[in-house]
């Protein structure tokens, strides 16, 4: 399947996607417990205005404020029956802005979690999840996104219904999970554990990651984790810009644009393709990132010791990939496989 994010894949070196959602939106007046989906009709301007920051600081690739829109997190603001009309509205706001950039630009549908637990744990069947995913990224679709982007997943049968979906769709896809509980997911995947189960799928992605998670050292323990275990396909980098701390009642993120200048450069360097920010990037981070990747020569794949010189210490010492528990001590010197 021929389409905009596969072609910039082939001809480029690096890609650069966003920065946060979440953040820049309460940056603009979104307030806590809303749905920021319902903006892609109340407050286009806001919309278009989040997509434009991504796009004028060099972003190659944005995510549609589309995380949310799914069956079962509309239906906490009685919006269940809008998930068509609401993923097809945030697309083509995001539409709009990628053909005026002047340049290519891929819009991604952005889909999360359902934030229900699937079977056999909790009530979510697989045939469930695949429709909840099938019905949203219909309306992605419709809405002119070039890709599907499933983001922030812990449990491995989620990302697999996804897949399926977008099989259904007849779209390409990327997914990231996020590590966030020391070097594991939630549910308890370490990045070999991705790299097994994103290789069994019988519809592949273009690319495949971590997001979110802690903070940026420990995302790229993690993408060094994809290349250890042989990863194939293309890989892709959204940290967080730094660590959140909570002050004057708001939570805000350490992260300066220098250090998410030197995370970018690291991320290429550890093997990223694509690389972005997650939780705290706003257009001024993207834009020390751009530079950065720009103007910097590519490197050795660095040592866990140089990522945290740079971006400071990881969260827990082990990432799971070793066997061992959280207290367990981290392989300082590895590199990743020729």
């Amino acid at each position: 399947m021929t389409n905009a994010l596969t072609e910039m894949l082939k001809t480029r070196d690096w890609l650069m996607a966003d920065g946060a959602t979440g953040t820049n939106l309460f940056n603009m007046g979104l307030m806590s417990g809303d749905a920021p989906e319902m903006w892609n009709i109340d407050e286009t301007d806001k919309i278009i205005a989040l997509y434009k920051g991504a796009v004028d600081a060099g972003s190659d690739i944005f995510l549609t404020n589309s995380f949310g829109a799914n069956a079962s997190r509309l239906k906490l603001h009685g919006a269940e029956g809008r998930v068509h009309e609401l993923n097809k509205a945030a697309a083509a706001l995001g539409r709009d802005v990628a053909d005026a950039a002047g340049r290519p630009v891929v819009v991604a549908g952005s889909v999360g979690p359902t934030g229900e637990i699937m079977a056999p744990m909790g009530s979510l069947t697989h045939e469930i999840a695949v429709e909840m995913f099938h019905e949203q990224a219909e309306g992605l679709k419709d809405g002119g996104a070039d890709v599907l982007w499933v983001e922030t997943i812990s449990a491995a049968e989620e990302f697999a219904a996804a897949a399926e979906a977008f099989a259904l769709a007849d779209m390409p896809w990327c997914g990231t999970m996020s590590f966030d509980t020391a070097g594991r997911t939630m549910m308890g995947l370490t990045s070999a554990d991705m790299v097994k189960r994103v290789g069994k799928l019988p519809q592949q992605p273009l690319a495949f990651g971590a997001n979110c998670g802690v903070g940026a050292s420990d995302l790229l323990r993690t993408v060094l984790g994809f290349v250890e275990a042989g990863a194939t396909l293309q890989i892709i980098a959204k940290g967080n810009a730094g660590i959140p701390k909570y002050h004057d009642g708001h939570i805000h993120y350490d992260g300066t644009p220098a250090l998410m200048g030197d995370y970018a450069v690291l991320a290429r360097d550890c093997g990223a393709k694509i690389i972005g920010g997650c939780c705290g990037t706003t257009p001024e981070h993207l834009r020390a990132m751009r530079e950065a990747l720009e103007t910097r020569p590519r490197g050795d794949t660095p040592t866990l010791d140089q990522i945290t010189a740079a971006l400071g210490g990881f969260s827990s010492e082990s990432d799971g990939t070793d066997g061992a528990g959280p207290t367990a001590s981290p392989r300082r010197g590895r590199r990743r496989k020729s």
